[in-house]
C-alpha cells in the first residue's frame, strides 16, 4: 500500500466582511490613508482626494459601507438620500484583485437596503464603465434624462 505524499495546505484567506459605518465613520476616519489608496489605485474618478476632503465626504454621506479582508480595505461605497424621493450611490469601488467575486454586489446591496436609500422613490448613480454590472443589480439606463455638470472650484 503506497501512501500519497502529504498535500501542502492552501494558504488561509481571510473572508471579506462588510462594515456598515455609523454617522461618525470612525473606522474609516482612522484609516483615511487606506481609503485614499483604494480610491487612487482602483478608480479614475476619485484619485488625488486629500484626507481632509475624504473626511468631509464621509460626513456628508448618510450611508457608508466598506469591505475588509483582514486589516486591508478592499471595497467601499456610499450614498446620499433625502429619505423620501431621491437617493444617489457614489464612489462604489472594489480593489481589482477582488473584482468578480461578489464584493461590489454586496456593497451595492447593503447601500440599497439601508433605510435612507430603501425609503427613496428612485435611486440614481452615474457610471462610465460599469453599466453591465449595475444592470445585473436591477438598474436600467435612462435615455430620457441627461447628466448635467457645473464644474466649480469648491474642492478644497
Amino acid at each position: 500500500m503506497s501512501s500519497a505524499p502529504p498535500r501542502p495546505e492552501a494558504p488561509s484567506v481571510a473572508p471579506i466582511r462588510l462594515v456598515h459605518h455609523g454617522v461618525l465613520c470612525l473606522r474609516l476616519r482612522w484609516r483615511l490613508a487606506a481609503l485614499g489608496a483604494l480610491l487612487d489605485g482602483h478608480s479614475f474618478w476619485a484619485t488625488g482626494r486629500l484626507p481632509s476632503q475624504l473626511e468631509r465626504m464621509l460626513s456628508g454621506s448618510q450611508v457608508v459601507v466598506s469591505a475588509w479582508q483582514g486589516r486591508d480595505l478592499v471595497g467601499f461605497g456610499r450614498a446620499t438620500s433625502d429619505g423620501v424621493f431621491r437617493a444617489v450611490l457614489w464612489d462604489v469601488v472594489v480593489a481589482e484583485e477582488h473584482q468578480g467575486r461578489g464584493v461590489g454586489r454586496r456593497i451595492v446591496e447593503a447601500l440599497l437596503a439601508s433605510p435612507p436609500v430603501a425609503a427613496a422613490e428612485r435611486v440614481y448613480l452615474m457610471t462610465t464603465t460599469g453599466e453591465g454590472f449595475y444592470e445585473k443589480l436591477g438598474f436600467s439606463r435612462v435615455d430620457g434624462q441627461r447628466l448635467m455638470l457645473k464644474q466649480t472650484s469648491g474642492v478644497g
